[in-house]
């Protein structure tokens, strides 16, 4: 009698178990949870990335200041963005020429190469 009093208990141990585990996986794969999941992930590697970008950053500042130190340059480097080179280069050319301005979309100013202007 004990024994199958036993085994009986041992039964229903394991269907409780299973029961919860199943529905614990289950509330795991519903889209909201999926969703959340999927944006806690994209959070995390973001954050990842910017340490990345700063260590690295801050990788080529501390160079940077070594070759400037060894080279002997004592100016600090400009730091900012360069000029568009295209636009730049072709500032120069006559307006007058039609063949570049077929070439060169950037010069003629009634077509826009601005995919969303249409939507």
């Amino acid at each position: 009698m004990f024994r199958r009093a036993f085994w009986f208990t041992a039964g229903a141990a394991a269907g409780v178990w299973a029961t919860t585990k199943v529905n614990r996986k289950l509330r795991q794969l519903t889209p909201e949870s999926l969703a959340a999941q999927a944006a806690n992930k994209a959070i995390e590697t973001g954050h990842r990335l910017k340490d990345f970008a700063l260590d690295v950053r801050a990788g080529m500042v501390q160079r940077e200041a070594e070759l400037g130190e060894a080279l002997g340059i004592e100016a600090p480097p400009q730091h900012g963005l360069p000029s568009q080179r295209r636009v730049a280069a072709l500032e120069g050319r006559p307006e007058n020429q039609k063949q570049d301005r077929k070439h060169y979309g950037m010069l003629d100013k009634r077509h826009s190469y601005n995919r969303n202007e249409d939507h």
